[in-house]
């Protein structure tokens, strides 16, 4: 039977995919189809886009704004950060945390597994399997739990205790990919595996992009990478890897402290009548309008756009059209637990201590080290590659695909119906039968306001195939003021 496997490098920036550091990936990549537009979803943060790539959808419709997002569920005026328990809570209130099923739920239909095994945030672990405590849909191992919960002592007696994280996080990620061979790949033989590693993420964070403790952290995992391959050399299944990452990074230039600022510019607090909520998500930031009032976020994003570290900025279609915004709908974003207004942090392609370009402002964070949620070219990319019996080989494919895209490509590679609500597309081009896809239309969307002496200015570059929808989110953007012009 045609089996996937999905390998996620958390963070990763395509820079460090060299024969010095990764040989095993570049070898792999040279050989396989190369998808050299694949983007991720807005907000680029980890958390969404997971979910985005288990689902088929855009945040929207599958119901988790960001990492760091107002859940009026959870609590009406308290961000929930979307790590464990929140999410066990979050379904024990409201019968569900996505609004729509994910690859575990659509292949138990079949009578088919999907497990998915990683080092890194609880959260992004959670979401692979957010009904897991049916047995019946497969599996998530992590470092902190297991779902079904009573798996985490089994693995614990058979392997061991997991390592301390440390950086880089190497002894974990050596434990993790023993479990993904010997129990996941080995055992349960499941139709669809994701192995999903912290490096470069973690490391990127704590020491800055391209540290030398991020380059050891590269090199220690693709050492594990080649574990898989390997494995899967040598068992002579019939597998397709594909390999992603969830979002890029960029060096953080100031971290802002938002709602200080909100409360000098005079904007009322949370839970106070007119207050305003934000949500600091690293290059972007949420914010939540007391009773979606668009006075008040007209006003918010007049202030918004004044300042030096603003970037775009997108409305929920609930606060109506406001002057020098752009809809989130373009984005997928707009949805029932969408915020009022989305902000990406500006950026420049400046180089950091280590010489790697990219730097943002940050909703928080230290000067100097790791961030992403915004708009950034640097952030608002993926290494993405698959090679298998399904796909081409040694080729690259530039037409636009993004993370919602994995689902239906998944399901269409293990001969099963793609359902109607998913929103992402099957990448033809990339499979080994598939025709070539027209190239990608671009529609540039434009919206500029005067802010006292100055002029705001915005331009997202949206990318639509066909029929299929919005593939990406944004393509492009650029401030223009008395003090500031960013460009992407």
């Amino acid at each position: 039977m045609t089996k996937v496997v999905i390998v996620v490098f958390d963070g990763m920036n395509e820079e460090l995919v060299t024969p010095d550091l990764m040989p095993h990936l570049s070898a792999f990549a040279s050989s396989g189809v190369r998808l050299t537009n694949h983007r991720p979803v807005f907000p680029s943060v980890t958390r969404l886009n997971a979910a985005a790539m288990v689902t088929g959808c855009f945040p929207g419709t599958h119901g988790l704004a960001a990492n760091l997002s107002l859940v009026p569920e959870f609590h009406p005026t308290e961000p929930m950060d979307a790590l464990e328990p929140q999410l066990t809570e979050l379904r024990r209130r409201t019968g569900q945390v996505l609004f729509v099923p994910t690859l575990a739920d659509m292949l138990a239909e079949y009578g088919l597994e999907y497990i998915a095994a990683g080092v890194g945030t609880s959260g992004q672990a959670f979401l692979h399997h957010p009904n897991g405590e049916d047995a019946t849909l497969g599996a998530t191992l992590h470092t902190d739990f297991s779902l079904p919960r009573p798996l985490y002592e089994m693995l614990v007696d058979r392997f061991g205790q997991w390592p301390e994280k440390v950086l880089p996080n190497s002894a974990r990620l050596e434990h993790l990919t023993t479990l993904f061979l010997d129990y996941v790949l080995d055992e349960r033989d499941p139709a669809v595996a994701l192995l999903w590693f912290s490096e470069p993420d973690s490391s990127q964070h704590g020491t800055g992009l391209n540290s030398p403790t991020v380059r050891q952290a590269m090199r220690d995992a693709d050492v594990q990478f080649g574990r898989l391959l390997d494995w899967i050399e040598a068992s002579g299944d019939d597998t397709n890897v594909i390999v992603t990452c969830d979002h890029g990074q960029s060096t953080i230039v100031e971290g802002i402290s938002l709602q200080e600022r909100l409360a000098e510019a005079g904007f009322a607090a949370p839970g106070e009548l007119g207050g305003v909520i934000v949500a600091g998500n690293g290059g972007s930031a949420l914010f939540y309008v007391d009773g979606h009032d668009p006075e008040i976020a007209d006003r918010l994003a007049a202030w918004l756009m004044a300042q030096p570290w603003a970037g775009p900025i997108l409305a929920s279609e609930r606060v109506g059209a406001i002057a020098g915004t752009l809809p989130q709908s373009l984005l997928g974003m707009d949805g029932e637990r969408s915020p009022d207004l989305a902000l990406s942090f500006a950026w420049s392609n400046e180089e950091n201590e280590h010489g790697q370009p990219g730097m943002v402002y940050s909703a928080g964070g230290t000067a100097g080290r790791g961030t992403h949620g915004s708009m950034s070219p640097w952030e608002f990319r993926t290494f993405t590659v698959a090679r298998g019996p399904a796909f081409k080989r040694a080729t690259s494919i530039d037409s636009v695909t993004g993370h919602p895209d994995l689902a239906p490509t998944i399901l269409c590679i293990l001969g099963l119906d793609v359902p109607a609500h998913i929103e992402g597309r099957v990448i033809e081009e990339a499979l080994v039968d598939g025709e070539a896809q027209a190239r990608s239309l671009v529609e540039e969307h434009t919206a500029v306001r005067r802010i006292g002496d100055a002029v705001y200015s915005q331009v997202l570059l949206v990318a639509r195939n066909g029929d299929a929808g919005v593939l990406v989110t944004a393509r492009a953007g650029r401030i223009e003021s008395a003090r500031v012009r960013v460009e992407v």
